[in-house]
């Protein structure tokens, strides 16, 4: 093939050949795909094979992978100063065959964030994470910044936020990431937030609400209400509301929302089945960390399906997911009891280093 030839590689397995029409292409992590150019699509599968394959190896010496203004990779031959759209590795590649899942689930308590996007190519999509400077946060944050996406991290320490995005960076040096100062306990934040996010005017693609607190003792924000219910819900409600636009024009565009397993573990009806709004921002008589963390993540489960069924017409669909039982992370830090307990279940917990 003649794009092969230019790369200095010669076509050596006929077989492979790609009809008209077609080009083998590779996303950062080596996976190949081809696109379609006469039905303007793309496939995992060799058109005419139909098996997947993956690149082997690093680039050859002198060889330099980069992006265009576009978002599409090139990669630069510094030895004979020429540059080329084409994965010198293409004349390497090795036939994928992975297992094939069971009927019971894909993924399990083993699989790594990395492991999730396997395979997948965000170049040219635009990622919010909040609560991105660590645990969970972060981990998504990563994974998605080094399969291309241009990921922000909403956090409300801005020097942690700082730190999560040079870490980031320390293992691709080319990711495209960014912080901006986000503080759920105030709803001004939120809104000003909003309010510099349209003003990159750029596309949200995927807005990951996983911010939230646990084990707080009672207190209000600056805005009146009870903190664990407006950092764990009501801000993240806010802030969809306010990016509502931007998901809308960017569609097909994901909101995902961050609840619990323990969501199942309360009520906020009242004893007639009718919504009793005193049930979600708690007095300080009525309330309980533990109840107050359930109540609101029962309100993210009830936020997710209501915004799913108003936007998916729209090309918006929204999930709200359970990150794992007796995940450890940091969240418990506002409690010497929870405290004690995670460090004795930490052998049996995900580690946040390797899980999403």
């Amino acid at each position: 093939m003649a794009a092969l030839r230019y790369a200095g590689l010669d076509d050596t397995d006929s077989e492979d050949e790609l009809p008209p029409g077609w080009e083998e292409r590779t996303t950062k992590d080596g996976w190949v795909y081809y696109a379609n150019h006469t039905e303007e699509k793309t496939q995992w599968e060799h058109p005419k094979t139909g098996k997947r394959k993956r690149v082997a190896g690093d680039l050859p010496y002198g060889w330099e992978q980069e992006t265009d203004e576009n978002g599409q990779v090139f990669f630069v031959d510094h030895i004979n100063k020429r540059t080329t759209y084409l994965d010198p590795r293409l004349a390497f590649t090795v036939d994928d065959n992975p297992t094939k899942p069971t009927t019971r689930q894909r993924y399990d308590g083993s699989t790594t964030a990395m492991e999730i996007l396997q395979g997948r190519d965000f170049t040219g999509k635009v990622v919010l994470v909040t609560g991105a400077n660590s645990g969970i946060g972060f981990e998504t944050a990563k994974s998605f910044a080094l399969h291309g996406a241009h990921v922000i991290l909403a956090c409300r320490n801005m020097s942690r936020a700082s730190e999560a995005v040079s870490r980031i960076l320390e293992e691709w040096h080319k990711a495209k990431v960014e912080a901006m100062t986000l503080d759920l306990a105030v709803l001004r934040s939120v809104q000003h937030f909003a309010e510099a996010f349209k003003a990159k005017n750029v596309p949200l693609h995927i807005l990951v609400c996983n911010a939230g607190t646990f084990a707080l003792p009672w207190s209000l924000t600056k805005d009146g209400l009870e903190t664990t219910f407006q950092v764990n819900h009501l801000g993240h409600f806010y802030l969809v509301q306010l990016l509502q636009d931007v998901l809308c024009r960017s569609a097909p565009a994901r909101v995902i929302v961050v609840s619990s397993e323990s969501h199942r573990f309360t009520d906020i009806n009242d004893s007639s089945g009718k919504l009793d709004l005193s049930r979600l921002s708690l007095s300080s008589s009525d309330y309980w960390a533990m109840l107050a963390y359930n109540r609101s993540k029962l309100c993210n489960i009830l936020f997710s399906n209501e915004l799913h069924r108003l936007l998916s017409p729209r090309g918006v669909t929204s999930n709200a997911l359970h990150p794992g039982n007796m995940m450890f992370s940091a969240i418990h830090r506002n409690s010497w009891v929870y405290k004690l307990l995670f460090t004795l279940a930490r052998p049996f917990t995900k580690s946040m280093i390797l899980k999403p």
